[in-house]
């Protein structure tokens, strides 16, 4: 029996992000970010993400999607916010995502950044940018280079926006 979506939020973890996209020689491209840390240095497929983090105790999940969008790119996001289906990722996490047009020059990326004890066991923390890129890609590279549970968002964007004709 599948559980509800009000049941997995009380059980999984939560984050809300915001899905940035623009018009692009008449494509649809989307704003994704690379997760910063060790454990992330070398992987590129499947292995980027909306700007996306955790919603704190008692903050409304577009608040949270909001601050952590400005936390890891530096960029106040603005404009007409598009509420997307929220997805369940591989380790249960559910994920609630708006999408919005916007422009953003990834050379711009400034991300704030976490402790991590690394090499682990090695009793030595050290400092990493929780986002260390941040690319446009057309639709069909998103797919390939996002967490596959994302891509749900990149389908439904596909559905909702219309990409004027050549």
């Amino acid at each position: 029996m599948p559980l509800s979506l009000n049941r997995l939020q009380t059980m999984a973890k939560q984050s809300a992000g915001l899905l940035m996209y623009r018009m692009a020689d008449h494509a649809l491209e989307v704003l994704l970010v690379h997760s910063g840390g060790p454990y992330w240095a070398k992987r590129q497929w499947h292995a980027w993400t909306i700007p996306k983090g955790e919603i704190a105790p008692g903050e409304e999940a577009f608040a949270a999607a909001q601050r952590e969008f400005f936390e890891e790119t530096g960029q106040q996001p603005s404009g007409h916010f598009l509420p997307l289906q929220p997805v369940r990722q591989a380790g249960g996490k559910v994920v609630f995502a708006w999408a919005f047009e916007g422009h953003f020059d990834p050379t711009t990326l400034k991300s704030n950044r976490f402790a991590l004890e690394w090499p682990p066991n090695s009793g030595t923390v050290q400092e990493f940018p929780e986002v260390d890129q941040a690319a446009w890609f057309p639709l069909p590279e998103a797919r390939e280079r996002i967490i596959k549970a994302q891509a749900q968002f990149l389908d439904e964007l596909a559905l909702v926006v219309t990409v004027p004709s050549r």
